[in-house]
Order: structure tokens, then C-alpha cells, then sequence
């Protein structure tokens, strides 16, 4: 139902591959062609230490792997994560978040966050709902102090929808710097947007066999257009937020953490889409 592993491990063999071409030896493990672009403003890492550190990112993705983005994760493998992501955030403790750093989309490879990990079990036990996968789209622009944050979560209905990309949930929210690396969140909006309806669904609104009716296409038309926007609001009606300590930051790889036990969360870079 969820196809997270297979696309992480790919990812691991890529990046296993850039050390090889990077460095000209056969170390574990390589972010450094990426952090290039980052090391005008980043203290410059003694080359035993860069190599160290791209070790214990490949160390904490692979120990991730098997876990389905934590949803399979055992006792032992969720002490293992937090054991080998607490060594590489000791390699950024202290440094002030760059947002440059931080705008673009990343890829959820592993959480421990309950409201995520619920998501991730409906999708694997009903059979009428499918989770592919799961972003967070950061938009800095020049802002240093400010931006916003979108929560993208792909999802399908089978039979109904297309399948892994049928649906987008997004989820958006205004952030702003606190700290060196603390971010509040200010949740804005839930939307559910473009809707990919399946081939099955479409032969049976508008029949291949022509002609199709105007009503039939205006369905159709409908379908594939509708967005539904939801406001976040409390009680009081205030927006809902909470703060996200940003543990570790480089040009490749997020790790976060929810403060107040929301749980941990690992990601890598992706190529934008939205």
C-alpha cells in the first residue's frame, strides 16, 4: 500500500554513488557534491569529518528503510533511528537555521509523529485508501525571519482514483523563526486538490463510445477542477499552532523534531512539483 521503501533504498544507492565520484575512494556514504552550494556560509568541515558526517546520514537512512516511514518500525529499530539521528544532529548543534537552506520540498523518510503514523495505518488497513508520498514544501523566498510551510500528503482511492497520485491533501501554515532553531507554526489552511479520477471512473461518466454528452464532460470538467478549502481554526477561533525545533539542516537532509513529544521526523530533499 505504501511504496516508501523501495524509493528510499534507490535513494541510497544514488547517493552511495556520488561519494565514490566525490572523494575518489570508497567511503560509506556522500552528500558532499550537494553541500558545495552551502559551504560559503557553513563552517567548513575538516574532510575526515565531512566523510564521518555523510556516514552517519547513510547510517540513519538505512536504518530507516524497512520501517515504512516508521509506521513498521519495532522498539528496537525506533531506538536504533533515534540513536543514529541524536549523532548526526550533534554535527549542526548550536547553528542558527539558515532559511536558504531550507526553502524547497523535502521527502518524509521515517516519523514517529502519532497524527502522521494514523494516516499511515488507515492506509494500510483499509483497503479503499492509499498514502503514497509525503512532503513539506518550505517557501522562504528572501525572508529570514519568515515563511511558509505546506504539508503534502499524496493519496488515492482505488478503482476511483488514479493510483498513489489520485488526490493531494495540503495542509499550510505561516512560520516564523523564534529561536536559532525553533519555528512556530501558524496552521492556515486544509485543502484537498487535484483529483486525478481513474480511467474506470471516466468510462463510466462519459462512455468512450461517442458521443459524449455535454453534461458527462461537465463532470468530468468538474471533477478534475474542484478544491475544497477547510480554514484552521481553535475553539477560540485562533489559529492552531506549535513550535518545530529544526534538529539538523544541510543542502540534502531535514531532520525536526515536534516540541512537547510530537515526535521526530527525517527527510531528504525532492525535486519541486508544486
Amino acid at each position: 500500500m505504501i511504496a516508501a521503501s523501495s524509493s528510499c533504498l534507490s535513494s541510497h544507492l544514488t547517493l552511495r554513488r556520488q561519494l565514490r565520484m566525490a572523494v575518489g575512494r570508497k567511503p560509506r556514504f556522500s552528500f558532499a557534491s550537494s553541500m558545495a552550494t552551502a559551504s560559503s556560509s557553513a563552517p567548513i568541515l575538516s574532510r575526515e569529518s565531512e566523510i564521518e558526517l555523510e556516514n552517519r546520514k547513510f547510517e540513519l537512512l538505512r536504518a530507516v528503510t524497512d520501517t515504512k516511514r516508521g509506521l513498521t518500525a519495532t522498539p528496537e529499530q525506533r531506538s536504533s533511528v533515534e540513536e543514529t539521528l541524536v549523532s548526526v544532529e550533534s554535527f549542526d548543534a548550536g547553528k542558527p537555521v539558515e532559511l536558504r537552506l531550507l526553502d524547497g520540498t523535502w521527502r518524509l523518510q521515517y516519523t514517529s509523529a502519532p497524527d502522521v503514523l494514523i494516516l499511515l495505518q488507515s492506509a494500510a488497513t483499509l483497503p479503499f485508501f492509499e498514502v503514497d508520498q509525503i512532503f513539506q514544501k518550505f517557501e522562504c523566498g528572501d525572508q529570514s525571519r519568515e515563511g511558509v510551510v505546506r504539508n503534502i500528503v499524496r493519496w488515492s482511492i482505488p478503482r476511483l482514483l488514479e493510483e498513489q497520485e489520485g488526490a493531494t491533501l495540503l495542509v499550510s501554515a505561516k512560520f516564523s523563526v523564534v529561536s536559532s532553531r525553533n519555528i512556530y507554526l501558524e496552521f492556515q489552511e486544509i485543502a484537498v486538490e487535484n483529483i486525478k479520477i481513474s480511467e474506470e471512473l471516466q468510462a463510466l461518466i462519459a462512455p468512450a463510445i461517442l458521443p459524449r454528452s455535454f453534461l458527462s464532460l461537465q463532470i468530468l470538467q468538474f471533477i478534475r477542477s474542484f478544491k475544497a478549502q477547510f480554514p484552521v481554526r481553535s475553539s477560540q477561533r485562533r489559529s492552531v499552532g506549535g513550535l518545530y525545533y529544526l534538529s539538523y539542516l544541510d543542502s540534502n537532509m531535514l531532520l525536526g523534531r515536534a516540541v512537547g513529544g510530537g515526535g521526530v521526523f527525517v527527510f531528504t530533499r525532492a525535486q519541486a512539483f508544486i
